[in-house]
């Protein structure tokens, strides 16, 4: 491939990015709860195991109740993991279909960890499953046991392979451009796989997905509770879930701090799209909303210290000077230097091609390799194009963070009023009930039943809430790395099919409407099963 920046019109490149945003929107709808519930439904399955091996210790029938809930809430989770399964494989061919540039200029990169996710985790997962649904009576309780922790621990390798190709993406590592074959190649696979943005964006995602299943039991347990039925399953899930919950939101805010100083240091102008910051400088405060900040702690997010500084949107168009000295080119100098490296590319692959001497062609490739880091900018045109959508990112990463906290504080309250910790839950809800949203007659009561309704429909309300939180979380990520397919490597224009947009606009439609029916039928299958009930079979 000669020149990666084809004739392709606008409508092209607008529909296949459409295209691919709707399927991973969709796609991940489904991936969060399933990575969610299957720490719950091992955390159910472990009592059962725990309690089963107490009573024939004693030589007592052993209660079937935490067995019966472990398969209540398995049965959620197999629902939706087969309709992630469908998104996550359309996905996966749309490299191939809408972005054949990108793929054949990387795809010995990032086909490596997706090929590993179809072979080691998806094949662990798929057979881990059938052994979790179908050999309760044909395995040991033991192996059975491994085998449902084995299950979420392979949608969790799963995630993480994704995640490393997503990583890459965002800071290219462990690679190198060959002229000859006009490929990046990988030559690390360790730094790959284990580059500190991958680890850090596995930790976020993953650990942030357990906040939608802890959201999504406590809701269920919650409606149980509300409905008077099923009163000792959703007390003993809602337990479970709670402090799943706290943890994950507390693990979320930790892991959310490490991402966001990795941003701050591969991906500047996405930190500033973030913070809506076009004037940058040291001791920048963090805006909670517009006009008003929280003094310093921009600069503590993204560089640990309070006096740190961040460059803004106008430093990094402009270019700019850090505090130590060392200087980062304005746009416009990183657009003539990619120009030149194509340039330069161009003339290497000549010089060889008409057999021209060592020295010529040793010449021409110098300046390839002095240039290559600014290559993508070669294809830009206007400085201003390397600006993402800051609306978009400011309002979707504080869409994320206020639903982070809110979240933090909902499992914090409910943990202290469902653990009957000494004195704090007694306080807590004496506060609750000093401020209107606890009845004065079950201030000092313990019984979580003792809960007015409004609390139960607050439980199902978060639900929905957990999910805005979360692809806020991939907007920007995703907005956030634009124009970019890989961070100034390759933008979406030159990574694009060329092919006709209106063929992507149809199959736009006709996803829309396939994945619209998938979550509609997942959601009537989902709230039939929980208004069904566990199914109490004899041990």
């Amino acid at each position: 491939m000669e020149n990666l920046l084809l004739n392709i019109d606008a409508g092209s490149i607008n529909w296949a990015r459409a295209q691919f945003a709707l399927t991973a929107i969709y796609h991940w709808l489904f991936v969060p709860l399933t990575l969610g519930l299957a720490v719950i439904m091992a955390l159910c399955e472990t009592c059962w195991y725990r309690t089963r091996k107490a009573a024939v210790a004693q030589g007592t029938t052993p209660d079937p109740f935490w067995r019966h809930t472990a398969q209540f809430w398995q049965k959620l989770f197999g629902i939706n993991f087969a309709m992630g399964v469908a998104t996550g494989i359309i996905l996966e061919f749309e490299f191939g279909t809408n972005w054949s540039n990108y793929s054949w200029f990387v795809g010995d990169i990032f086909g490596a960890p997706l090929a590993i996710e179809g072979i080691v985790a998806f094949f662990m997962e798929s057979t881990f499953v059938a052994v979790m649904y179908f050999g309760w009576k044909k395995v040991s309780p033991g192996f059975h046991l491994a085998s449902t922790w084995l299950t979420g621990l392979g949608a969790t390798i799963s995630a993480w392979w994704i995640l490393v190709a997503n990583a890459w993406m965002q800071h290219p590592i462990g690679c190198a451009f060959n002229p000859d074959t006009m490929r990046n190649e990988m030559v690390d696979f360790w730094a790959v796989a284990l580059s500190p943005f991958a680890v850090g964006k596995f930790f976020h995602t993953v650990i942030s997905s357990w906040i939608i299943g802890a959201a999504f039991v406590t809701a269920v347990s919650c409606w149980y509770l509300m409905k008077r039925r099923e009163v000792r399953l959703a007390t003993e899930s809602l337990r479970i879930a709670v402090l799943t919950g706290l943890i994950a939101s507390l693990g979320a805010a930790f892991t959310g701090h490490i991402s966001g100083q990795q941003v701050a240091q591969y991906q500047p102008m996405k930190l500033a799209a973030m913070e809506g910051l076009y004037d940058g400088g040291t001791d920048q405060g963090l805006t909670l909303v517009p006009y008003v900040k929280m003094p310093y702690a921009l600069s503590i997010m993204a560089t640990d210290d309070p006096h740190g500084y961040v460059p803004g949107i106008n430093d990094l168009l402009n270019g700019y000077t850090r505090p130590d000295g060392t200087s980062e080119p304005s746009v416009q100098e990183k657009i003539q230097r990619g120009q030149q490296a194509i340039t330069s590319l161009a003339a290497y692959r000549k010089a060889k091609k008409e057999g021209a001497g060592q020295d010529v062609v040793k010449a021409h490739l110098a300046l390839v390799t002095e240039n290559m880091p600014y290559f993508g900018y070669g294809y830009v045109k206007d400085p201003a194009q390397v600006v993402p959508s800051v609306a978009v990112n400011f309002w979707a990463f504080r869409l994320m963070v206020g639903l982070g906290c809110l979240f933090i504080l909902y499992f914090a309250v409910m943990a202290l009023l469902l653990y009957r910790i000494p004195y704090l839950s007694v306080i807590t809800r004496r506060l609750l009930a000093a401020v209107g949203l606890l009845p004065e007659t079950h201030a000092d009561d313990h019984r979580i039943s003792g809960l007015p309704d409004w609390h139960y429909w607050l439980a199902v309300l978060l639900v929905p809430l957990a999910y805005v939180a979360s692809e806020s979380g991939w907007l920007v990520a995703e907005f956030g790395r634009q124009p970019w397919t890989i961070q100034d490597m390759l933008p979406t224009w030159a990574a694009v099919s060329d092919i006709s947009g209106s063929y992507v606009a149809l199959t736009f439609f006709i996803f829309l409407a396939l994945f619209t029916l998938m979550l509609a039928v997942e959601i009537s299958i989902l709230l039939k099963q929980i208004k069904k009930g566990p199914e109490y079979a004899k041990e």
